[in-house]
């Protein structure tokens, strides 16, 4: 297991650079800088003005050194200005290239700073994810043991009407996009025309104050959506367990039907849904994107949409490998709890 996990984490340490690195040199090919030099030194300014202001801020150097620079494993660049003052990738105000470390980069807990929050990428990558976090954690506890309940049920009575019903039921909701049931439900719950103004339509009161009423709409919005899949897939898991040999021969001793489901069948049929589980936390990460931004919940697929649609670079840059990590993570996670949750599997 040991040998197993180590090469995970060199496979996921190498998937990781060369990720980041496409993410790195889209994000910095020539139209995307010059947009970031026109927005910074005015829109007016002319092309030969354009490139002088590329190479006085580091953006004319070869991308892999600027790649290198940006993850901390080459010395940041540095200029001296015609007064005298040096600016640079490393340097604080008044320092100099003597006085300032060489590498200053993501390795060194240096992130950049966010041209759109004008704040270090660092504070607003971490209060993304906190309330992200927040919104992830109850949809799990709603979305989690709901899916698993349905799918345990149907798969129970497989071919019987209450079969039928909650395989349907997990169908329509795994089949109606997040944007839809976020507007019908804002439409129902919580505007004047219905009247039944019992939930908030806005989720920015939660980022002070997580209430019933400011929360519900946003986390049972996503809960519908990936409960229905999970559910569907413990089903399934859970209708081929129950037709196995060892169930027949358990009941045929007379085992009750409840304790072969709890005892014999539940532990094999959540094999399959487990790592199907693992696998909705980075869609949850960068899947909320279109709920956040309708209930206006500024978290990470907030901050992900802010920082595309303005061509914020470090702040991208630091979305796109947060997201990395967390699937990379959450497989591993996955790849380890199905071996441990199935003994048939052999680790070479």
């Amino acid at each position: 297991m040991a040998r197993f996990i180590l090469v995970r984490i060199a496979t996921m340490l190498v998937t990781a650079l060369c990720l980041t690195f496409i993410v790195f040199w889209l994000t910095n090919i020539g139209p995307n800088l010059e947009k970031i030099a026109r927005s910074e030194a005015g829109s007016r300014i002319s092309d030969a003005e354009v490139a002088s202001w590329l190479e006085r801020n580091g953006y004319a150097e070869p991308v892999l050194l600027r790649y290198a620079q940006w993850l901390g494993v080459a010395p940041g660049w540095t200029r001296q200005e015609a007064d005298g003052t040096w600016r640079g990738r490393c340097l604080g105000p008044g320092e100099t290239p003597e006085e300032a470390p060489a590498f200053c980069g993501v390795l060194q807990g240096d992130w950049g700073f966010s041209r759109v929050f004008r704040r270090d990428v660092s504070e607003v990558i971490l209060r993304g994810l906190a309330l992200t976090g927040a919104l992830m954690g109850w949809v799990m506890l709603v979305m989690v043991p709901g899916a698993l309940l349905v799918g345990i049920v149907a798969g129970m009575r497989e071919g019987s009407r209450t079969d039928r019903v909650l395989s349907t039921g997990a169908i329509l909701t795994t089949a109606t996009p997040e944007y839809v049931s976020g507007v019908v439900f804002i439409a129902v719950f919580s505007s004047s025309a219905v009247g039944l103004r019992w939930f908030n339509g806005s989720a920015t009161s939660a980022m002070d104050a997580i209430t019933f009423q400011n929360f519900t709409l946003p986390v049972m919005t996503i809960a519908l959506y990936g409960m229905g899949y999970i559910a569907r897939m413990t089903r399934a898991s859970m209708a081929e367990v129950m037709t196995s040999q060892y169930i027949r021969t358990a009941r045929l001793k007379g085992v009750s039907f409840g304790a072969v489901v709890l005892r014999h069948a539940l532990r094999n049929a959540l094999i399959a849904p487990f790592t199907v589980i693992m696998l909705q936390f980075p869609w949850l990460l960068t899947g909320v994107v279109i709920v956040e931004t309708l209930f206006n919940y500024k978290g990470f697929g907030w901050t992900l949409v802010e920082a595309a649609g303005n061509n914020d670079i470090d702040l991208l840059l630091a979305v796109s490998v947060v997201s990395v990590i967390v699937v990379l993570l959450t497989q591993l996670i996955s790849d380890i709890g199905y071996a441990l949750l199935n003994p048939r599997i052999r680790l070479s």
